[in-house]
C-alpha cells in the first residue's frame, strides 16, 4: 500500500487532502443549514451549496477508487490529479479575488477560511502531482 504512494508521506498527504474534501462534502450536503448560517449566506444558498458539495463527493469517491481499490493503483491517473489541482487553484484564485473585490458574498461572517482552505488544498494537490509523478504520468 505505502509503495503505491511512493512512501508514507504522500499517503498521508493524499488522505489529509481528500479527507478535507470529505469533510466539506459532508458539511455542504448533510449539514447545509449550519454551513450556510456559519458564513451568513442565507437559506437561498442551500441548492448551490449542495451542488458544490456533490462535486466533492465525486472527487472523494474517485480518490478512494484510484488510491485503494483500482488494481493498477495510481498508474496513469494524471488527468484526475491534474483536474483536482486545477479545481483547487481556481478556488484559491477566485477566493482571493472575491475578498479583494469585497462587494459580493463578503459580509461580517466572512472569514479567511475561504482563502486558506483552497490555498492549502492547492499546495497539497501540487505536492501530490509532483511526488507521485512517476506513477500518475506512467
Amino acid at each position: 500500500m505505502i509503495e503505491k504512494f511512493n512512501g508514507i508521506i504522500y499517503l498521508i498527504i493524499f488522505v489529509v487532502h481528500f479527507g478535507a474534501f470529505a469533510v466539506y462534502a459532508f458539511r455542504c450536503l448533510f449539514t447545509t443549514k449550519a454551513f450556510v448560517d456559519q458564513y451568513g449566506m442565507g437559506d437561498g444558498a442551500a441548492i448551490m451549496t449542495r451542488f458544490f458539495g456533490s462535486i466533492f463527493v465525486g472527487s472523494v469517491l474517485m480518490a478512494i477508487y484510484v488510491g485503494f481499490i483500482r488494481p493498477n493503483g495510481l498508474e496513469n491517473t494524471w488527468a484526475f490529479f491534474n483536474l483536482i489541482f486545477l479545481q483547487n487553484a481556481a478556488a484559491f484564485i477566485f477566493a482571493i479575488w472575491s475578498h479583494q473585490k469585497g462587494n459580493l458574498g463578503v459580509n461580517n461572517k466572512t472569514s479567511v477560511e475561504g482563502i486558506i482552505a483552497p490555498g492549502v488544498l492547492t499546495l497539497l494537490s501540487a505536492i501530490l502531482c509532483y511526488g507521485l509523478a512517476d506513477k500518475i504520468y506512467s
